[in-house]
């Protein structure tokens, strides 16, 4: 039988990626948000300490050594397969059809033909005239275990929506593809998409349904039918582009503690816009209950005055 080997939580968002002397630019454009007056005018001086410039290199500096504990994780528990839950901000679907949960199904997967909105921002923070194209384009599927997944989750109850291509232009996903160039030995590495609607209404997923997603998702892994050894991998979050600390300390507290019923009693508007995608990681942490949990870093990376950022989180479970 298949084997879970680890699991995995991890920011994706631009202050995992961008270097701190660019986040000026991703603070402007915080700044232009239609948002931004009223939270700085609640937010008084709370957050005027916590997001000087001066603080960014070693938020960003704390993140990339965080990542690389995971990467180093990874190398050395050497998965054959990672299932990815990852926000799907339509790229593959959008409202004329916006299904709960995805999962890809074929053989392939490429990064697309089209800028992503990474590489823009990116080269707009740094200056740069032109958006470079780095990073692997083509990567590996998991058609049988996603077949075997969807029989699964059919016979558990859970309306599975399944897809064998993608949009040629976007190709693999922002959540995916952020996985795909930050782990190491994605050569060897198959990763199976699994796509959640954390963002648009009204088909949101509760907290509950994820939780109990996640039960599934590791009953089905361990009755596989195979030799593989398997990683499940929540990718983006936590709070943004709003940080939340409360929520984002006591969302890490309660799956450190196995608190299915805290976790559970929280209401699906809790989790709006990017942190939304904390829904992926409850995903996982159900599905890794039976393992205890690491947190590597929590990082409230504030980049306004008004408590406007990206808070990074990583951690894994063994």
């Amino acid at each position: 039988m298949a084997q879970v080997v680890l699991g995995l939580g991890a920011s994706h968002g631009s202050s995992t990626f961008a270097p701190a002397h660019t986040w000026e630019f991703y603070a402007e454009r915080d700044k232009r948000r239609r948002y931004y007056q009223d939270m700085l005018d609640r937010a008084g001086a709370s957050f005027e300490s916590a997001s000087q410039p001066e603080r960014w290199e070693a938020m960003f500096a704390a993140g990339q050594r965080a990542q690389s504990v995971l990467n180093d994780i990874v190398a050395r528990v050497a998965p054959d397969i990672i299932i990815v839950f990852g926000d799907d901000q339509h790229e593959q679907f959008h409202d004329d059809n916006m299904p709960m949960f995805s999962i890809y199904r074929g053989l392939s997967m490429s990064r697309g033909t089209r800028k992503r909105q990474r590489d823009v921002w990116a080269s707009a923070a740094s200056g740069a005239s032109q958006v470079t194209d780095a990073g692997p384009r083509t990567f590996e599927g998991a058609p049988e275990l996603a077949e075997h997944l969807i029989d699964r989750l059919v016979e558990a109850g859970v309306d599975i929506a399944a897809c064998n291509a993608l949009r040629e232009d976007i190709g693999l996903g922002h959540a995916f593809t952020h996985v795909a160039e930050n782990i190491p030995l994605i050569g060897e590495t198959v990763i199976l998409p699994f796509m959640v609607n954390t963002y648009f209404p009204p088909n949101q997923p509760t907290p509950t349904r994820c939780y109990q997603l996640g039960r599934v998702i590791r009953q089905a892994v361990d009755d596989w039918d195979s030799d593989k050894r398997v990683a499940i991998m929540a990718s983006g979050g936590l709070s943004h582009q709003i940080i939340d600390e409360t929520l984002d300390r006591g969302i890490l507290a309660a799956m450190v503690d196995k608190d299915a019923d805290w976790i559970c009693a929280l209401p699906r508007s809790t989790f709006t816009g990017g942190t939304s995608e904390i829904l992926n990681w409850i995903t996982v942490a159900a599905a890794m209950e039976p393992e205890p949990m690491t947190v590597v870093e929590y990082i409230p990376a504030y980049r306004t005055p008004a408590g406007t950022g990206l808070a990074m989180g990583f951690a894994y479970w063994e």
